[in-house]
């Protein structure tokens, strides 16, 4: 690692270390060359031009097409820094002459970054002052936007390369969180971006702290269902996606009607209402925030801890762009969406006035939305496969097929009849009519095309449409069928297929059970214990009262002063002076020194007025510096979870958790395990294996396997072992 690289993450930014691929890929920018980011939401995708801008000569200039977010991350630089004007925006929500005060900025080399709307950038004053700015680096943040593929198409994105040409060319970055491999295409080419000379940076897609869950939508009981979900969840802050304005308006004052500190967010709102009702959601005077799926929200809110659907979006590039937005800091995110085939029906009749390339694309989306909200099989797998990317566990365990038992069955003959009948059709039909095809229905189609006189019309007419397109789906996502976005989705064999159908091999797959299989169950309920991962919990809230207070009186939002996991960290190393609070993860100098001294006179008085020791190596702090992860887990054996939820809730194998508890032992803490033991041993046998480690005087794994090892299982003697080292070691 660049150690300079590391010391201005640190000054600047108060992190330690760089995440995933922003080191290669600031390293990438700062040499000069184009670079081209795919990071999913919360992976840290600002930072990548916020850092080199910091670094380099001249000012860098960041292309984004939200305002409301424009504002956010100006702030968010802005209390980086000491300095106001290191960043500034310029859009229609400026006046002349705040503008003019943005320019002598730029012009002093005060500002060293300028976040500009595309339309901003087309207007030729705007131009004839850039061509005289020494510019470092040119950025385009949301670059899906230039894509007609993409989920929020900007016409104006199409412009970009031109004008930057007439400025003056510059290295150019481009950034987006979501992005088809027909996106990332269109992208690369409408920016004239050289894919021989330039670098793509493509980190993964997956966010393994997202609970993905659709549920079925009952127009009569969906708001109660809502309403409950929201007060199971108390002070969490929340988005809710609706189709419609007017819905978005409705769904707002019934919340607020039930107690629920809820505001309305569209784009047909008076924009000093939606900036208001931003800033309340920011600031925590708000818990919920409903907005229509058509405005992107550009919230820059690390916190929110769930996401719901009201209704299903047009495609899944926007649906993994808005549940992006739960859980950006890596804590609990609940992604709810509520689907029915009429959301699909409106959504569709919306598109009736476009082109008709247009429609066709946008049918083809709503096919792929419709294909993972109905599919049975691992919807992370779905999701990631949908991006390019091969997710090789058959089960993630923290979505609603994975947590819900289903049925597998061996399906290669039900595959070698839909390669076949693809075959038939001359790979020159979509899904949903090799079905037709298969299911043996004469449409005026069908007929006209002389396909009922195929040998393969009406051979799976003995099967349901919904297990075809299963078989279809998983066939895809095993690279046997293809759809050819070219032709708007026709169904493709691939090579892969075709030797299938020549040496049919096992081909299981996941299926709903019907009906008639199921018992009434109760939706399975998240479980998540929403507490921190502070060891002193009482701080921890005392913490962040202030920092609301703090946040209120600066008219900012609370995680712009200091986030959850900085406040987290300073209620377990209790740092009572600047040069201490600089130690802390996401506290860089300037912003110690800038909110640094009540929070620490909030500590040291907690501390003096409790007796608190503060070793130089708390052991509990031991642990948290390793790992944020081993604090939680302690909290949770504190509070009684059984150890098999708590790995589930980790997402970690039981044997992964018992490396965890191991590692936490041999560090010096004490845990206590005896509440799971009782549950799962009899109090015999946890005596005959405590006894063997405590005659032996050895905590050796392997020599307890020897004696025990046809009696008890290895997780069980490593269970006793753990109990044995924390009561005699650490006791």
């Amino acid at each position: 690692m660049d150690k300079n690289l590391q010391q201005s993450l640190k000054l600047h930014f108060g992190f330690d270390n760089f995440k995933g691929n922003q080191e290669a890929i600031i390293e990438n920018l700062m040499e000069g060359n184009d670079t081209f980011v795919l990071m999913p939401t919360g992976g840290g995708k600002s930072l990548c031009y916020q850092l080199p801008s910091l670094l380099m000569d001249g000012t860098a200039i960041v292309i984004s097409p939200l305002i409301a977010l424009m504002k956010n991350q100006v702030d968010a630089m802005r209390n980086f820094s000491e300095e106001d004007n290191v960043a500034h925006f310029i859009n229609s929500s400026l006046t002349k002459t705040a503008i003019d005060q943005v320019k002598e900025d730029i012009i002093n080399g005060h500002t060293k970054l300028l976040y500009v709307a595309p339309e901003s950038l087309t207007k030729q004053d705007n131009i004839d002052f850039l061509r005289t700015v020494k510019i470092s680096f040119f950025a385009v943040d949301e670059a899906h936007c230039i894509s007609e593929w993409g989920h929020d198409f900007r016409p104006e994105y199409r412009r970009i390369r031109p004008i930057i040409n007439e400025i003056g060319s510059r290295p150019l970055i481009a950034l987006t969180a979501t992005a088809t491999v027909k996106v990332q295409q269109d992208i690369m080419k409408n920016l004239g971006i050289n894919k021989k000379t330039t670098k793509v940076f493509k980190s993964s897609f997956n966010r393994p702290n997202l609970y993905y869950e659709v549920r079925q939508k009952d127009e009569n009981t969906i708001d109660r269902e809502v309403i409950k979900y929201i007060k199971q969840r108390p002070g969490k802050s929340g988005i809710i996606y609706c189709l419609s304005r007017k819905k978005v308006e409705e769904l707002a004052e019934f919340l607020r009607a039930n107690s629920i500190k809820a505001l309305p967010y569209h784009a047909g709102m008076d924009s000093q209402q939606r900036n208001d009702n931003q800033d309340a959601f920011l600031k925590e005077d708000a818990d919920v925030i409903v907005a229509t799926i058509a405005f992107g929200m550009g919230i820059d809110k690390p916190d929110v801890r769930y996401v719901i659907h009201y209704d299903m979006p047009k495609s899944l590039e926007g649906y993994y762009q808005e549940t992006g937005r739960a859980g950006r800091d890596g804590g609990e995110g609940e992604c709810i969406a509520f689907y029915s085939d009429r959301d699909l029906i409106r959504l569709e009749k919306f598109m009736q006035n476009k082109p008709i390339a247009e429609q066709e694309i946008g049918k083809l989306l709503l096919k792929e939305t419709q294909a993972y909200a109905e599919t049975s099989m691992c919807r992370r797998k779905a999701l990631l496969h949908y991006f390019g990317e091969d997710y090789k566990e058959d089960s993630c365990g923290n979505c609603d097929n994975c947590r819900k038992p289903k049925k597998h069955i061996e399906a290669k003959e039900l595959l070698c009849a839909v390669i076949e009948t693809a075959l038939a059709l001359k790979e020159k039909f979509k899904p949903e009519y090799v079905v037709t095809v298969l299911l043996g229905i004469r449409t005026d189609e069908v007929v006209s095309y002389g396909h009922d006189q195929l040998e393969c019309f009406g051979s799976g007419n003995d099967e349901k449409a919904s297990l075809w397109n299963a078989v279809i789906r998983q066939a895809i996502i095993g690279k046997f069928l293809t759809r050819d976005i070219e032709t708007y989705g026709q169904l493709k064999v691939t090579s892969a297929g075709k030797r299938f159908l020549n040496n049919p091999k096992p081909f299981n797959i996941v299926v709903e059970y019907d009906e008639d299989e199921l018992e009434d169950e109760e939706t399975t309920e998240i479980k998540g214990s929403g507490a921190s991962a502070a060891a002193d919990e009482e701080l921890y809230n005392m913490l962040k009262d202030l920092r609301k207070k703090v946040a209120k009186k600066l008219e900012l939002p609370p995680y712009v002063i200091f986030q959850d996991p900085s406040l987290e960290a300073m209620a377990t190393t209790y740092p009572i002076s600047i040069e201490e609070l600089q130690n802390i993860p996401g506290v860089g100098a300037g912003k110690a020194r800038r909110y640094g001294e009540e929070f620490c006179a909030l500590i040291k008085r907690h501390v003096e007025e409790n007796e608190i020791v503060r070793p130089e190596d708390l052991r509990v702090r031991t642990v948290a510096n390793k790992s944020k992860v081993k604090v939680s887990i302690i909290q949770a054996i504190d509070r009684k979870i059984a150890l098999d939820d708590l790995a589930q809730g980790n997402h970690m194998e039981f044997e992964e958790l018992l490396d965890e508890l191991e590692t936490i032992v041999a560090s010096g803490t004490s845990i206590n395990i005896d509440y799971f033991l009782e549950e799962v041993m009899d109090a015999d046998s946890i005596e005959e294996i405590y006894n063997f480690f405590k005659k032996e005087e050895s905590s050796d794994i392997e020599a307890a396997f020897r004696e025990f090892g046809q009696d008890y299982s290895e997780n069980e003697i490593r269970l006793i072992r753990i109990k044995f080292l924390s009561e005699v070691a650490n006791g």
